[in-house]
């Protein structure tokens, strides 16, 4: 009963966590992870769920984490973006999350061209700016989408 439990509970974190790659109001890679370690940890760490790479992707998740703040910031100062972009494209995620998974992608490039607009840069430089912010959050929503989706993959083979 208690592993059936943790089967339903661990694929229902699975899926939050893939939806959460996309949607920034869930921790994607996080959940995904606590729906991992619950079923190793009914299983008693079997292969494929050892404990070595249990913890491996652990430290991969915490490494996720920071990235995600990371890589929007690498992209944006890439392309131009002063602080006063990468904040407006903040607010702009922000603004987005609660519509789509796209008005937050949109969200970012236009907050951060706004707010760079604003702050004195030409329309030109703005556009490059808001431009930087969109490819690092686009490729930081692929990598965590490809994170979960190797997790997801140890979930099912340890079934």
């Amino acid at each position: 009963m208690l592993e059936i439990l943790a089967i339903l509970i661990g694929s229902l974190l699975m899926l939050l966590g893939l939806i959460g790659s996309v949607l920034p109001i869930l921790p994607g890679p996080p959940l995904s992870f606590i729906g991992l370690f619950l079923l190793a940890l009914v299983k008693n760490f079997s292969p494929p769920l050892t404990p070595a790479r249990v913890l491996l992707l652990g430290i991969v998740t915490i490494l996720m984490v920071a990235m995600d703040y990371v890589l929007p910031l690498l992209g944006a100062k890439r392309y131009g973006s002063s602080k006063w972009g990468v904040w407006g494209s903040v607010l702009g995620m922000l603004i987005g999350m609660f519509l789509s998974p796209l008005a937050v992608l949109l969200g970012s490039f236009f907050g951060a061209v706004v707010a760079e607009w604003l702050a004195g840069k030409t329309k030109g430089e703005s556009f490059r700016a808001g431009w930087g912010v969109m490819v690092g959050t686009l490729f930081a929503t692929i990598v965590r989408l490809g994170f979960c989706g190797l997790m997801i993959y140890y979930f099912i083979m340890a079934l």
